[in-house]
């Protein structure tokens, strides 16, 4: 069971979802979470809940144990330089989800022996479907035990070195985009062979959440499941044909390396 406080430094979008996701998984009650943030009034929603709710960096921190560092990527080393003499290196355990920021730019803010994380999440994490790759630095054993067990309540956690961070956050955050774009397309696609849209978007998404699951409860290959549906002669081999021929493999993954040199440059 959980017994540590957890400070979200950064209630945006990201922040706010971690905080939903650790309400809806039991894993923190609400007075174990802090969220701050300059305009309180977007807070309100989890205010309602029992989270505590600060515009006082400083005062969440020295009253938690976990630190999720959840700025903007521009202003991160800003307002952690501001803070650093806050941070307690026995007491703290420092994460961040601040895309592009290394865990070498993150110690040598704080000048000192604090165990630090990088996690990249992806916006599922808001209903405990994320999955988030993980590193660190200075962690024991137990500290990368819990963040572990923390990030397991919203989703899936996948250790990776960090030189992979870049490449995890086109696949799997930018990848929930490209998830979603696939679903719009089917959907105009069922629209223009006689569904309404409503209907057709249910088709579609709940047919990508199967697709999904089939995968990750039954350990395969996408192939081995492809050809399950693919007939001699039948209409998904066609369609699935069709789409090769128009690029479909290639511009996704195209997509993705457009996606990785960018982030990279």
């Amino acid at each position: 069971m959980n017994t540590k406080k957890i400070a979200i430094i950064g209630g945006g979008n990201l922040g706010t979802a971690i905080a939903e996701g650790l309400l809806k998984s039991g894993f923190a009650s609400p007075n174990q979470i802090t969220v701050t943030r300059r305009t309180l009034s977007r807070l309100e929603d989890l205010k309602t809940k029992g989270v505590t709710v600060t515009d006082n960096n400083a005062l969440a921190i020295r009253e938690s144990e976990v630190i999720i560092v959840a700025l903007k990527p521009f202003n991160v080393k800003e307002v952690l330089a501001e803070l650093k003499d806050s941070f307690d290196p026995k007491k703290h355990i420092v994460i961040s989800v601040v895309t592009g920021i290394f865990l070498k730019n993150l110690s040598s803010i704080f000048d000192q022996s604090i165990p630090i994380f990088r996690a990249m999440p992806n916006t599922a994490i808001a209903i405990q479907e994320s999955v988030t790759c993980l590193c660190s630095q200075g962690a024991s054993a137990d500290q990368s035990s819990y963040v572990k067990e923390l990030f397991d309540q919203l989703g899936i956690t996948i250790p990776i070195d960090e030189k992979l961070m870049d490449a995890a956050t086109v696949l799997g955050a930018c990848g929930i985009a490209y998830a979603l774009r696939f679903i719009r397309a089917a959907t105009q696609g069922g629209i223009e062979i006689g569904f309404d849209a409503k209907t057709a978007s249910l088709i579609a998404a709940q047919t990508v959440k199967g697709a999904a699951e089939l995968l990750l409860k039954g350990n395969r290959h996408p192939e081995e499941e492809i050809d399950k549906v693919t007939t001699p002669k039948g209409c998904t081999i066609v369609g699935l044909n069709e789409m090769e021929h128009r690029g479909f493999s290639s511009s996704l993954i195209r997509g993705i390396g457009a996606s990785f040199n960018k982030i990279v440059s």
